[in-house]
């Protein structure tokens, strides 16, 4: 597995890292559902086990993945895996609380002693702030700023990061916060990285970067042969192009196309999509969400560079007609 230095934190991690969402399994918030069906707690240990075995180091959840669950399986195995070897990076945000605004400075608090706990550590290596909601004029964004740099001074975060979908939304406050990680979205579908200035932001800084959900949660596998609908407490649900037929088609057929270009390769589509990204990106890796040990696998043959030809042949495949 090829390792990266994670900007200014001087941190080696894998180039192909591990989101763990989907350990928190099928979950809702409120009427929303935010999680994600069918995995078992135990596909999640071994995957866990696997990706330490395989050199995939850099652990990445959330204090609201399953409320916790998936916090509680990764501090389950420090018995087997070394604490001290694995980059965990974790989230506070999502999880209003009693309160009527996200980044409650008392709920953040609260949150971030129950993710320690649930992690069974003293201290994670990175924190996101999960979101860039500020309030409708930003005006709650210095008290979570102020907050995460107070658990970084009591020695409960090595570093801080910001995350959102939206890339525009992470401009508008990364020069105030600065800080040394960035989590956006970014798939050869959805790409803003570039156009939004955050590249740029990322060269200059010398931050780390870290993209989330770089198959766009499966759909540009090519794996869906139909329109698909999930269950209910599945993210999934909510996400345009699993129910559309003219979509599915164009992954199919670009995953036709892929398995022609790296025949070579044992995962060729995976090899397109995910390494792709990581062409402009000296500083950052992918965020894979490898639910078994056959998505580990997977994943540990991916991160290698690709020539800017490759890559912009890829990209045209999944640009809108």
């Amino acid at each position: 597995m090829r390792k990266i230095l994670l900007g200014k934190t001087g941190q080696e991690v894998s180039t192909i890292s591990l989101g763990t969402w989907s350990y928190g399994g099928a979950n809702k918030q409120g009427n929303i559902p935010v999680g994600w069906e069918g995995q078992e707690d135990k596909d999640s240990i071994n995957a866990l086990k696997h990706c330490y075995k395989v050199g995939i180091d850099h652990w990445d959840t959330a204090d609201v993945y399953g409320n916790g669950r998936s916090e509680k399986i990764i501090g389950s195995l420090w018995n087997d895996v070394p604490r001290n070897e694995i980059f965990l990076a974790t989230k506070v945000g999502w999880d209003m609380g009693s309160y009527e605004h996200y980044y409650h400075p008392r709920h953040m608090r609260k949150q971030m002693e129950k993710s320690l706990i649930n992690l069974q550590t003293d201290c994670v290596d990175l924190l996101y702030l999960h979101h860039c909601n500020f309030g409708k004029n930003g005006e709650y964004f210095d008290d979570a700023v102020d907050v995460v740099r107070r658990f970084q001074e009591e020695g409960k975060t090595r570093f801080l990061g910001l995350s959102d979908w939206d890339l525009y939304k992470i401009m508008k406050y990364i020069d105030s916060f600065n800080p040394e990680v960035v989590q956006p979205y970014r798939n050869v579908m959805d790409d803003t990285y570039i156009s939004s200035g955050l590249k740029d932001w990322i060269d200059k800084n010398n931050a780390g970067v870290c993209f989330f959900s770089p198959i766009k949660h499966g759909l540009l596998t090519g794996k869906y042969i139909e329109p698909v609908k999930f269950g209910d407490g599945d993210f999934r649900s909510r996400v345009s192009g699993f129910d559309d037929d003219a979509i599915i088609k164009k992954m199919q057929k670009n995953k036709l196309l892929l398995e022609e270009k790296f025949s070579d390769h044992p995962h060729p589509v995976m090899k397109g999509i995910i390494d792709s990204l990581l062409f402009d990106s000296p500083s950052g890796c992918a965020l894979l969400g490898q639910r078994n040990i056959e998505q580990v696998n997977t994943a540990s043959t991916l991160g290698e560079m690709l020539s800017q030809d490759d890559v912009a042949w890829i990209k045209s495949l999944y640009k809108s007609s």
